[in-house]
């Protein structure tokens, strides 16, 4: 041990940026790993610690040309749980939550309003779904007005008091008794941290065409589901609708809707099996390149160590022993690294990247990922330092006199190679990332088909509601304010939206549903292909009318002011994107919201302020929360503009985006961080010739010029190799999307000329240094 202490500050001494440099290097690549192994272990994890996860299936709807959705009718469900004994349990819920303005009923923040989520779903939800109860029963929900709260919800208004049996109360009073509280389900899980209440026994119990809801069922054993959807179509062939009697159902595993993206009306969290072996790969890659750089820099020491080590072997030591003691030295370089690594892992907590990443980075919640992370430094320790210790107990002690080891044939070769792949990883990282941003780009820039500028949306409370009328005209009266309308969506928020089933011309159509106002297509500046715009006029009838897009139109062949269950089509709009650019544009309607109606047919949830292009748009929102204070101040009204429901809507990409991003700079970086040393090393051993070609009147940019031309020639090569690789990494990502951007040839080569700058900066700026010696020193050392 004292023999590697000695040599371990010997290195050190001699050479202290190159040594700090590779420590450096190793602890950050070993922090990376760490973080991106946790964002791994989150997706492949997700839904997995669902008690009975294997055994949960949700039921999908399979049509005749293929296409799958993920919402289905009330009478099919109740049939489907009475099909077959395999099924031990079944729920539907909602397609999506709502959020609700509430307040507790007694207490001393009885006056404090909360906004929470709330899903509407069967009282057989929890005997699906394993709830982890902290107060009252799991089977709360079969009792009339009880409801089922997270523990966060609980403690955000109770703070630490019983929550059971305590009452909440809506915005139109309906009152809800606490009837228990259970532990938060963890953030890779696709059941929400929401306020759960009971649906009506009788909702939709008839009605074959209202597919609006998700089925989940749990059967006796995964086998089971084989051949069920036979089995029930056997079993209620006299009791379907005529459009239900071809009925074939899909049912996807719990843990599998994490990667599904070919089912409609499908809102669990995504993620790709793509995106998860990218980022193990660069995971992996980032360490690889660390431990190159290790191996480099030790083979770099060899002509620094060599005469010490045979004068060893002169002494008596074996090779064998030498062998051990520069190995465990190697190790214990690591394992510094490594405990560095848990430091910079502790800081990272409250840095910016905490906020790329999905899943819990702190240390005690993935304690055996850092055991693990632990391991393998032994491991890069022990790859990284066994053919250096071999290589540098391999000379004879009569070559050691001749001192040129470092510059050998072979020992240039093997560096050449190590660093080659150094280049291919960072070159192929850096493509991918540049073009995962223009992708980003391309998705928040491209024509949507409506005006998204200059756009206020405004989430609506049932007070807003009532007084529609006083608050869409004292917004009028604002110069700065060009139109105002209504809508129960947020456009382009979501992949999909409400989905209806209708008969037209005696066959049943299905299209997305997007209840708007009179005025909402010209306050997005949507243009009729065909037919008319909504009037108001319109929205005082006693019925609505429908505003068709051309998709609609194709592929059902509908015609102008034809009927739809007595609902006029008076027009026809472009393809615009409704939904995100993740999926296609499909069949969808905007369906008039009546003005004076008592039903959900009046019924929106945000308003769309459209301001003026001269408009300062903040002053706009000030004047948007004043009138809106006079309406509800206790009200917490959530008002933004759209630019930031874009931004959020593919936020997942940015993320993944500039987490790639990050890595791929570190990657690059630690790869110069290599390149940095052997120039260091390269220098030191090259002075005797750099000095005699000065005295021989070479020039410094000729100097420059010997020591870039073998790390060009690398470049080269290795942009060659690197860029059909990350074009086939980025053409599987891109499969996510149904809209994707050009795979533009400029990226690459911008890539590669950003990397190729770096390194010959890196090597141009240590080889100057070493050029710019006096020859004399160098020459009187010899």
């Amino acid at each position: 041990m004292k023999s590697v202490i000695r040599n371990f500050i010997y290195v050190l001494r001699r050479f202290k940026t190159a040594t700090f440099l590779n420590i450096l290097g190793l602890s950050v690549a070993f922090t990376s790993f760490m973080i991106i192994m946790m964002q791994v272990n989150f997706d492949s994890n997700f839904d997995k610690d669902i008690v009975n996860a294997d055994c949960i299936y949700r039921v999908e709807v399979v049509h005749k040309d293929g296409s799958k959705q993920g919402i289905i009718c009330r009478p099919i469900s109740d049939i489907l749980f009475q099909s077959s004994p395999h099924i031990l349990a079944g729920t539907i819920t909602n397609f999506g939550s709502e959020r609700f303005f509430l307040k507790p009923v007694s207490g001393n923040n009885s006056n404090s309003g909360f906004q929470e989520e709330m899903l509407r779903v069967t009282s057989t939800y929890t005997d699906v779904f394993h709830f982890d109860m902290i107060e009252g029963s799991d089977k709360a929900l079969s009792e009339p007005g009880k409801i089922l709260i997270p523990a966060s919800i609980a403690h955000k208004i109770w703070r630490d008091e019983h929550a059971l049996n305590k009452q909440l109360k809506l915005e139109d009073n309906t009152i809800y008794t606490i009837g228990g509280v259970y532990k938060d389900f963890p953030k890779n899980t696709s059941l929400l941290n929401v306020i759960y209440y009971k649906m009506p026994d009788d909702e939709n119990i008839k009605s074959w065409g209202n597919s609006n809801y998700n089925l989940f069922i749990q059967v006796d054993s995964p086998e089971a589901v084989n051949g069920l959807s036979d089995t029930f179509r056997k079993y209620a062939a006299n009791d379907l609708n005529n459009d239900w009697k071809d009925v074939v159902f899909q049912f996807t595993q719990l843990p599998e809707l994490h990667y599904t993206t070919d089912v409609l009306y499908d809102r669990h969290p995504k993620s790709s099996r793509q995106t998860i072996a990218i980022l193990f790969a660069i995971a992996f890659v980032i360490v690889i390149i660390a431990g190159v750089n290790f191996t480099n820099f030790s083979m770099a020491l060899t002509p620094a160590r060599i005469r010490s080590i045979n004068t060893q072997k002169v002494l008596g030591a074996t090779e064998t022993e030498l062998r051990i003691i520069l190995l465990i030295e190697a190790v214990c370089t690591a394992i510094v690294a490594f405990i560095l690594s848990v430091l910079w892992l502790k800081l990272v907590q409250y840095s910016p990247i905490q906020e790329l990443i999905n899943a819990d980075i702190a240390i005690m919640t993935n304690l055996p990922l850092i055991i693990l992370s632990a391991l393998l430094a032994l491991i890069i320790g022990i790859v990284s330092g066994i053919y250096p210790a071999f290589y540098m107990t391999s000379f004879p002690p009569a070559l050691v006199l001749k001192g040129n080891f470092g510059l050998s044939g072979k020992g240039q070769k093997m560096r050449n190679i190590l660093i080659g792949f150094q280049f291919i990883a960072s070159l192929a990282l850096i493509m991918s990332a540049g073009l995962m941003y223009m992708q980003n780009h391309f998705m928040q820039n491209s024509s949507l088909g409506y005006d998204k500028e200059a756009l206020i949306i405004v989430g609506a409370d049932k007070s807003l509601r009532d007084k529609w009328s006083l608050v869409k005209s004292q917004l009028e009266t604002d110069p700065q304010i060009k139109n105002i309308s209504k809508s129960q969506i947020v456009l382009s928020s979501s992949e999909q939206y409400m989905g209806w089933g209708r008969i037209y011309k005696e066959k049943n159509i299905q299209f997305q549903c997007i209840p708007v106002g009179y005025s909402f297509l010209d306050a997005m500046g949507i243009k009729i292909s065909e037919g008319r715009n909504f009037t108001e006029e319109d929205a005082s009838k006693r019925l609505p009318c429908y505003i068709f897009n051309e998709k609609a139109k194709t592929e059902y062949d509908l015609e102008l002011n034809s009927m739809i269950d007595s609902m006029e089509i008076i027009g026809f709009v472009p393809d615009l994107k409704f939904a995100t650019f993740r999926t296609e544009v499909a069949p969808m309607a905007f369906y008039l919201i009546m003005e004076n109606g008592n039903d959900w047919t009046s019924r929106f949830n945000h308003i769309y302020v459209k301001t003026t292009k001269e408009a300062n748009p903040y002053q706009a929102i000030e004047t948007v929360k004043k009138t809106l204070s006079t309406i509800n101040p206790d009200y917490p009204y959530n008002i933004r503009f759209f630019d930031d429901v874009l931004n959020n809507t593919y936020q997942k990409e940015k993320k993944l985006s500039l987490l790639i991003t990050t890595f791929s700079l570190i990657a690059i970086l630690i790869s110069i961080v290599g390149v940095f040393g052997l120039v260091i090393f390269e220098s030191e051993y090259r002075r005797k010739e750099i000095s005699i070609r000065k005295v021989m009147g070479s020039s410094i940019n000729e100097i420059l010029l010997l020591f870039n031309k073998t790390y060009i020639k690398i470049l080269v090569v290795c942009f060659i190799l690197a860029t059909p690789l990350s074009y086939y990494i980025i053409n599987r990502w891109l499969e996510n999307f149904a809209y994707r951007t050009p795979i533009h040839w400029w990226v690459f080569l911008t890539s590669g000329a950003i990397i190729s700058l770096i390194v010959i900066a890196t090597v141009s700026w240590q080889s100057w240094k070493t050029a710019n010696m006096n020859p004399v020193d160098s020459l009187k050392n010899e």
